[in-house]
């Protein structure tokens, strides 16, 4: 197990090594406008050598919209090169996703070992609940 970590602007970014094929990303501080590419660049770099990536995003503080046009952009890649991945959000960043991400498109669980359960394949997806139209 290694790790590595940066810095950028009001954002820290730490790699961990699980396996050869497993990574857990631990972003803590801001992203936004000034730090997004850098964020979605730290990811993006890492995509080409994993199977299973985690982005644990629960030391956020503040995350605004080019986060999640950031994850979206991970999103795309991870499932093009079939990377199985998850994040966990802090409270910020589930704000910003339930009004950008309405429908729970991207794969958030509540912790770090749920996530990591999740993209090894030994929980299945969280169900749909449908819910009855109000008249």
């Amino acid at each position: 197990m290694s790790s590595i970590s940066d810095s950028y602007r009001t954002a820290q970014f730490s790699t961990q090594w699980l396996q050869p094929d497993t990574v857990v990303i631990r972003v803590t501080g801001e992203i936004d406008a000034a730090n997004s590419r850098e964020f979605i660049d730290y990811a993006l770099r890492l995509s080409g050598q994993v199977h299973r990536l985690i982005l644990d995003l629960s030391g956020i503080e503040f995350f605004g919209t080019a986060g999640f046009s950031a994850l979206h952009a991970l999103n795309a890649r991870c499932v093009g090169a079939r990377i199985e991945w998850a994040l966990t959000p802090s409270a910020g960043v589930a704000r910003v996703l339930q009004l950008c991400d309405p429908d729970w498109d991207l794969p958030m669980y509540a912790s770090v070992d749920e996530a990591l359960s999740a993209v090894r394949g030994q929980t299945s997806p969280p169900l749909l609940q449908l819910v009855p139209k109000s008249r």
